[in-house]
């Protein structure tokens, strides 16, 4: 799976989980929501994205 498969597979993720976490948790996660989404137009401006340093990082942006 390329980098940026792996980087929309975990903000859809991450999207869905938060929106369900603000639905019956606590409406606070729905900061979380936002945050995802301001971080991929950033990334679009930018050309940098948080997520992509992270999976370097950690050794998982290899492809397998």
């Amino acid at each position: 799976m390329s980098m940026h498969h792996k980087i929309r597979l975990i903000a859809g993720t991450f999207t869905l989980i938060s929106l369900a976490l603000g639905w019956w948790v606590n409406p606070l996660w729905f900061l979380f929501t936002a945050f995802v989404g301001v971080n991929l137009i950033q990334s679009s401006f930018t050309r940098w994205c948080l997520m992509e340093d992270i999976l370097r990082k950690t050794g998982i942006h290899r492809e397998a």
